[in-house]
């Protein structure tokens, strides 16, 4: 597996991986709602932004030639977001996730961060399992509207 920084020419391969990890992962929510949101988030022009902004990190992992997971995390003051992490279903398990959180942390480091925070779906238990085994604590609640509705997410931080 190697682990590279992300490029406008990955767009439609991290929009594949989204959309796959979301469905698998959010069966909540109506498939409609996931593909606008998904749609949304990773557009082009979010992901031009999102590639370009000052401080951000958008890291992709590959094996034999195919994207199977990225994460991208921002850093503003002392305090790094990680905005996105997603690995495909069909590699989930195999430490990817892991690999891609630990030099995700590394590059927002080189930018001075002494915190990372992270929100996630509430209903996503496999998520909170990953966070807490990459020592985040459970720091808070919030909500975000999806479709329409109103989800609960929670907020997860790691003091480094």
């Amino acid at each position: 597996m190697e682990l590279r920084p992300a490029t406008l020419d990955d767009r439609d391969e991290i929009r594949t991986v989204a959309h796959e990890t979301w469905h698998d992962t959010y069966d909540e929510l109506e498939p409609e709602t996931i593909d606008e949101t998904v749609d949304e988030w990773y557009g082009d022009e979010r992901l031009e932004q999102s590639l370009s902004e000052p401080g951000t990190a958008f890291i992709l992992a590959e094996k034999e030639d195919e994207i199977v997971g990225f994460t991208h995390g921002v850093v503003s003051g002392d305090e790094g977001d990680v905005l996105r992490m997603a690995v495909h279903p069909d590699h989930q398990g195999e430490g990817i996730g892991t690999a891609l959180h630990e030099r995700l942390r590394e590059d927002l480091q080189d930018f001075n961060m002494k915190r990372m925070q992270a929100i996630d779906l509430a209903s996503n238990e496999g998520g909170q399992r990953f966070y807490e085994k990459q020592g985040f604590e459970q720091t808070g609640e919030g909500t975000v509207e999806m479709g329409g509705e109103e989800r609960k997410e929670v907020v997860y931080t790691l003091e480094l």
